[in-house]
């Protein structure tokens, strides 16, 4: 079975409405805000402990050093400083988890950092560098079909290709930026289909309706999407009950 993964720690209404708890029964690995665009240490703690007791794999997801925008615009700053605020975002979850008795097993970067470098091999490798320096064998998930997943796996560090079933696609196999029409999934039938065909088909329908080859082994569900519970039950269970 694919791994189904979801940003969270990202915004406190969804922890105290028990929305990211409810997420976790039904997705396999969640990626936790480490301070540079959301979340605090309060915040990690929490989530952590929630994963640890439901059994669910915890990855840290780093990003820009920027809360007012929540890391969904490029910054414009040195590498030197990027790099140490990567690292300093990862190693505070690294540090958290730790200290409840579990481990953080991947890092993902967030939104415009992501972006930015699954089209940007200079960012991708200053982000593998500095996955590196913190443990070597910490998996990077990235944009299947990307840039970075081919600098990831040339530097020999391990690489997990991931699809989205809550964002619509462009033909040459990016994300639609967020400001365009249609560019997230609200709809879980829509989402779960997206989703089986991304699993079982190894492919995607474009925003233009072509057809996009994609080969992933983790789908994501972001928690801050409207209807994301409905949207996770929907995609868990069309991967378990394909036709």
């Amino acid at each position: 079975m694919i791994d189904i993964n979801c940003d969270m720690g990202e915004i406190e209404e969804l922890l105290s409405n028990n929305t990211y708890s409810n997420l976790m029964d039904h997705v396999d690995s969640i990626n936790i805000a480490c301070g540079g665009h959301a979340g605090d240490k309060e915040m990690m703690q929490k989530v952590v402990k929630i994963a640890k007791n439901k059994n669910v794999k915890i990855g840290a997801h780093p990003s820009y050093p920027d809360r007012e925008n929540f890391g969904r615009f490029e910054l414009n700053i040195d590498s030197e400083e990027l790099s140490y605020s990567i690292a300093t975002q990862i190693k505070l979850l690294i540090n958290i988890a730790e200290n409840e008795g579990t481990s953080v097993v991947h890092v993902k970067p967030h939104g415009a950092l992501y972006n930015k470098a699954a089209q940007d091999k200079k960012l991708a490798k200053l982000i593998c560098d500095t996955v590196g320096t913190i443990d070597p064998k910490l998996p990077i998930m990235c944009l299947a079909n990307s840039q970075m997943l081919s600098v990831i796996e040339k530097s020999e560090m391990k690489a997990i290709s991931e699809a989205f079933a809550d964002r619509t696609y462009e033909n040459n196999g990016s994300l639609r930026k967020r400001g365009l029409a249609k560019a997230v999934i609200t709809d879980e039938i829509i989402a779960s289909e997206q989703a089986a065909s991304l699993y079982f088909y190894n492919k995607v329908i474009a925003y233009d309706g072509s057809e996009v080859p994609i080969i992933s082994e983790t789908i994501c569900i972001h928690s801050d999407t409207a209807n994301a519970l409905n949207i996770a039950r929907a995609v868990k269970y069309a991967l378990n009950n394909h036709q």
